[in-house]
């Protein structure tokens, strides 16, 4: 580990707080950038595709690669496993490659041992408090009122990856241009570094 000459970005926040529209603003500015798919027992979703948004795998399918070491980290959230694959990052960054991997709290915690801290870089995405994530994600779609007290339990568990943060950015309601960049910002960085 200690000869790596990549660096990884990991992505973290709560749930609606725009992780995936950031990641796919830098995904479109910077085509070297290369993102770490995870593994997931979910299903698939409208518009998703294998192997680009998740690898979909059936959960003995997943427990096998658990139990062949595959998977850098994995837990489980709701009924579903998700796990970062060993070949997605390790790989990559020993080819001295930038990788932008999205990472829940558990992943983090059982990455930062793996990755020398001069080969990573914290993200936080940083979305307001509780009531306006809830009514943003009440606003695209319908939710019940015990699914909506599950939301907040988890965004409870998300807003502790915080401290862990190297940079914290800020895309509450308006600001989602300003958040873009500041995301760009850190990539631009990661490759200045990584090129030297």
């Amino acid at each position: 580990m200690k000869e790596m000459k990549g660096h990884l970005i990991l992505l973290m926040g709560p749930m609606g707080s725009g992780k995936g529209t950031l990641v796919k603003h830098v995904q479109e500015q910077f085509p070297e950038l290369q993102f770490a798919v995870s593994g997931t027992t979910r299903n698939m979703r409208p518009g998703e595709t294998d192997g680009v948004e998740y690898y979909f795998l059936t959960t003995d399918e997943f427990d096998e690669k658990v139990k062949n070491n595959d998977f850098l980290e994995w837990a489980e959230f709701s009924g579903n496993k998700y796990g970062t694959l060993k070949s997605e990052i390790l790989e990559q960054l020993d080819k001295g490659k930038v990788v932008l991997n999205e990472i829940e709290l558990q992943g983090v915690q059982q990455l930062l041992p793996i990755v020398p801290e001069a080969n990573r870089t914290l993200v936080y995405v940083e979305s307001g408090q509780w009531e306006s994530l809830r009514d943003r994600a009440l606003a695209r779609a319908p939710i019940s009122e015990e699914h909506l007290v599950l939301r907040h339990e988890r965004y409870l568990e998300e807003i502790q990856m915080k401290p862990y943060a190297d940079v914290i950015i800020q895309n509450e309601n308006n600001k989602q241009e300003d958040a873009k960049q500041q995301m760009a910002n850190v990539v631009q960085d990661v490759f200045s570094k990584v090129n030297i």
